[in-house]
């Protein structure tokens, strides 16, 4: 008798989910405490990012992180500081299901990700210690193996350079999806809002060249109701990182606010 298969963890259901092009409803974490995880998947959430690169999370604070998105059953994606193979290392170690990584603006930087991310085909640390290795539990092939099969990297595209790039970025081997960084395309610009239809123009560079690839793409937006949401998802966008839980406290103070 063959032994049971083990549970789907919810690592290896967001990769599979994002890669399908399924709708994801996810939020940037900005505030280093494990409640907003715990809240946001017990309302339906699919995963949250944890963003290390514009708000202050220590290594601990992460692990931290990680902690709370096991015990809430959602994925959680850090937003690393930089490409840097030990902040990748450091995410994926403490148990994210993958990094979105800044500034990925040459098909050589995400190969450097790809290595750092992967033990087949990459050169990542090996140690299966940490929480992404069960403390041990999963023994030194089998930790590998499901490493490789769960982690996601997903590119940010916010450089004018990478946008005469894209071809050659998304065709890296590794790379899971790409993430549309519409505010630093519009700060690199000069425009005032994602609106201005210069910004409109590179998204939908981004958008079509994802298509050719068959990436998906994740974009930001400030609320799920915003105007820009439908013509998102028109142009092929099912994941979505709507504001961050210190936005939506925000949101709903405003209306609180007014309301009382």
């Amino acid at each position: 008798m063959s032994a049971a298969q083990p549970p789907e963890s919810a690592q290896q259901r967001f990769r599979r989910r994002f890669s399908a092009g399924e709708e994801l409803l996810g939020t940037f974490l900005k505030t280093p405490t494990a409640h907003a995880t715990e809240i946001l998947a017990d309302v339906g959430f699919d995963f949250v990012v944890v963003d290390a690169e514009h708000a202050p999370f220590s290594r601990a604070d992460i692990d931290h992180m990680m902690l709370a998105a096991k015990a809430a059953g959602m994925a959680s994606v850090v937003r690393v500081p930089s490409s840097a193979s030990e902040h990748i290392l450091t995410a994926l170690d403490a148990g994210a299901a993958g990094v979105l990584v800044p500034h990925v603006s040459s098909a050589a930087i995400l190969k450097t990700i790809v290595d750092a991310a992967y033990f087949k085909g990459g050169h990542r640390g090996f140690s299966n210690s940490p929480r992404a290795g069960g403390y041990g539990r999963l023994g030194f092939l089998d930790y590998m193996a499901t490493c490789d099969s769960s982690t996601c990297v997903i590119a940010m595209i916010e450089d004018l350079d990478a946008l005469d790039r894209l071809d050659e970025i998304f065709a890296v081997p590794g790379l899971t999806g790409a993430f549309i960084g519409r505010g630093d395309l519009s700060a690199a610009v000069g425009a005032a809002s994602p609106d201005d239809p210069r910004v409109a123009q590179m998204v939908a560079t981004i958008t079509q060249a994802a298509q050719r690839h068959q990436l998906p793409l994740i974009a930001h937006v400030g609320a799920s109701d915003a105007p820009d949401v439908a013509l998102l998802r028109k142009q092929g966008i099912r994941s979505f990182l709507v504001a961050s839980d210190q936005g939506l406290m925000r949101q709903a103070a405003l209306r609180m606010r007014q309301a009382f």
